[in-house]
């Protein structure tokens, strides 16, 4: 875990507990929001997680009053184009990396989670979300449409729902959230901590390499056609059960038994 442990943050926190991990956006006096430097650390930090095998699930979570207030508006002032070009690349490298990476992502969110904080949100593999949450996309109440987190958002909620918010640029609640299919499930804020840890350690139980070759397929086969995407996922299972994993799993099951996760056992 050196190469993530090893790297000194100024923006962002990084602590493993076994195998679950926490990284946490440490900008509270700007509602984290995504500087170019912040959305650096924080691609950098989840690629070096990527490459540690001891790391099962991560936490993303944000200190302060809010989860993630979006850009760096701060940034956005009379720039030239290529900068612009540069923040939203930069921008999208961060969403791409969380996807990539073989462990699960969960966001942990409380408060405001506003344009690219929404895209945060709507990009991780899970979301916990406390009552006291609000989502939205309002970037076209200062004249920038929010149309790189539309992309995440839109994979998330239905088309309409989507438009309404970037179209008027209001704010969703949490329990909108989870109806519509942004967040996983609504919580206390007392008891946000507790419940995304517990579904972590759920997700942690499971074999690290299986549950990280699962979700390359579910992102991969999400975007093909139907037949190609059986295809896909036709090879992906045979292969997978060919694993010392899936063997040892399918047989702890016959035999009534907790499963001893070869994988885990030997990184």
């Amino acid at each position: 875990m050196a190469a993530v442990t090893a790297h000194a943050y100024q923006h962002i926190l990084f602590q493993a507990d076994g195998p679950i991990a926490c990284v946490t956006m440490n900008r509270p006096e700007k509602r984290n929001a995504l500087s170019v430097a912040h959305m650096l650390e924080l691609t950098a930090c989840f690629q070096a997680i990527g490459e540690e095998r001891a790391i099962a699930v991560v936490i993303l979570r944000g200190n302060g009053p809010a989860f993630c207030a979006g850009h760096d508006l701060n940034e956005l002032l009379g720039r030239s184009p290529d900068f612009y070009r540069y923040v939203f690349e930069v921008c999208t490298r961060l969403m791409e990396a969380l996807q990539s990476i073989p462990q699960p992502v969960i966001a942990q969110v409380h408060g405001m989670a506003t344009a690219a904080g929404c895209q945060l949100v709507a990009t991780c593999d899970l979301a916990v979300a406390s009552e006291d949450a609000r989502f939205a996309t309002p970037g076209v109440k200062i004249g920038l449409f929010c149309s790189t987190p539309m992309v995440a958002v839109s994979r998330n909620l239905p088309r309409k729902k989507v438009m309404e918010m970037l179209l008027t640029g209001e704010p969703i609640s949490a329990h909108e959230a989870l109806l519509y299919g942004l967040v996983n499930r609504v919580v206390p804020r007392e008891a946000l901590e507790a419940e995304t840890r517990a579904l972590a350690e759920k997700i942690a139980a499971a074999s690290p390499f299986v549950v990280g070759l699962g979700k390359q397929a579910f992102y991969r086969q999400l975007e093909l056609p139907q037949p190609q995407a059986y295809a896909y996922a036709r090879e992906v299972m045979a292969l997978n059960a060919m694993t010392a994993d899936a063997q040892e799993g399918i047989c702890a099951f016959l035999e009534k038994r907790p499963p001893r996760w070869p994988t885990a056992s030997s990184s």
